[in-house]
């Protein structure tokens, strides 16, 4: 079985939307993970709804699908990286940062989008681990309403550093209909289970999934070859488990020569498939 492979617009944020979503298409990827952007669907723009309906025409016509992701730096605060998150102390920032995702989801909407992926925030010092978790808890259940109404799959990505790290923990929080997002990247950072184990662990829950290669306990996106990545073995674990959503490469830190990072890689995982079904 042949992967659906997509590319992040985090990796090309030096690009005109269009001009990434050529490269992408023309390069042989199947979709494209969207990180809603102020140059790349602003989602607070007053044509918000019109340039999404322009975009899901233009991605049937380069018969692209589409994950929405939400994790912008200064989208939402030019001065906060991140900030507000569902878990800031601030009860309108909270509210900020669930319409904004509701926002993600109604775009997703538009586009057909198969997953929306976002995460829990960074507590600020200060914040205890129990109220964080009661805020997070209380915006996860708003977000997944929302998304089930508009029939979008909501999939929350554990990210090392923040408050949920890991799919365990993302696992406890027990929300239902909460799929998801799992970069594989992230269990090589956390240690805490192997990358192509929690694909076979989680098959069933899984919203969407992030590749690239990383090195243990160092959180950095890395091009395909250059990490310590076991990329055969999850390639595999995805085949096995007949994982028909769209495999996203997120490789944020290469936006100055995403011209090249992106035929470079979909021609790495293309050569390393037949070994993974092998």
């Amino acid at each position: 079985m042949s992967l659906r492979y997509a590319y992040n617009t985090n990796g090309c944020a030096n690009h005109r939307l269009d001009d990434a979503l050529q490269l992408i298409a023309g390069c042989g990827y199947a979709g494209v993970a969207l990180t809603l952007d102020h140059h790349h669907l602003d989602p607070f723009a007053a044509t918000w709804a019109q340039d999404a309906r322009r975009l899901a025409a233009r991605l049937r016509e380069l018969q692209l699908g589409c994950v929405i992701e939400t994790g912008a730096r200064y989208l939402l605060d030019p001065r906060d990286k991140h900030e507000p998150t569902l878990v800031s102390a601030s009860a309108e920032g909270r509210r900020r940062r669930v319409d904004f995702l509701a926002r993600a989801v109604d775009i997703a909407e538009i586009l057909e989008a198969e997953a929306v992926s976002f995460w829990a925030g960074v507590p600020k010092p200060g914040v205890g681990r129990e109220d964080a978790l009661g805020w997070l808890l209380d915006g996860l259940q708003a977000v997944c309403s929302y998304a089930q109404l508009r029939g979008v799959t909501p999939a929350f990505e554990p990210e090392p550093g923040m408050l949920v790290e890991t799919a365990a923990e993302w696992a406890a929080l027990g929300v239902p209909g909460l799929s998801l997002a799992l970069d594989t990247g992230h269990c090589l950072v956390t240690q805490d289970i192997d990358p192509a184990g929690a694909v076979r662990m989680y098959a069933d829950r899984l919203g969407t999934v992030a590749v690239e290669d990383m090195r243990r306990g160092v959180h950095e996106h890395l091009p395909f070859g250059q990490g310590e990545m076991d990329l055969p073995s999850i390639l595999s674990a995805l085949q096995e488990i007949g994982f028909r959503r769209l495999v996203c490469v997120e490789l944020s830190r290469e936006s100055p020569r995403a011209h090249l990072a992106i035929p470079e890689s979909i021609a790495w995982l293309k050569a390393h498939e037949p070994a993974a079904r092998g």
